[in-house]
């Protein structure tokens, strides 16, 4: 029996001995981590259902979270209803700016775009999109109806 647990206590320190290791090389891979890095509050941004020629504009607010400057060299969106706008100003570690985003809000149904982003932050491509569903806006009333008898008509 005392060789079964001291066997067992064995297996059990390698196990928590290689557990420390695993988790301490990890820790100081993200500490040795240098370069720029964004991270967004959402990287999804959903306008609703909105009545068409609504306000076009909506934000993506990023920080960046690395500890050299971020530079983002190109922002497109995914057709030419969807323009985006980025700061050309390197962001700086620790700093926080937006990507502007302007979907045409004059073309009726449902919709999801993306907006790709190429910056310094890693050979990867960042990927923001949008969405919502535009709808037609409702018809003005034609004003007073003619030759109804009312108090403006001289009938």
């Amino acid at each position: 029996m005392k060789k079964v647990l001291s066997a067992l206590a064995m297996l059990l320190l390698v196990a928590a001995v290689g557990y420390s290791q695993n988790d301490a090389a990890a820790n100081q891979a993200a500490e040795n981590q240098d370069g720029p890095a964004m991270a967004f509050e959402t990287e999804t941004v959903d306008y609703g259902v909105i009545e068409q020629g609504s306000d076009p504009y909506r934000v993506f607010k990023f920080t960046n979270t690395g500890n050299e400057p971020l530079i983002i060299t190109s922002a497109k969106g995914s057709c030419g209803c969807t323009v985006p706008t980025y700061p050309k100003e390197p962001i700086g570690p620790g700093e926080s700016a937006e990507i502007k985003v302007r979907y045409d809000t004059n073309r009726l149904g449902k919709f999801t775009k993306r907006v790709t982003l190429t910056t310094n932050a890693g050979d990867e491509k960042q990927m923001l999109t949008i969405q919502g569903e535009v709808v037609k806006k409702p018809e003005e009333p034609a004003g007073l109806p003619a030759n109804e008898g009312n108090m403006f008509n001289n009938n």
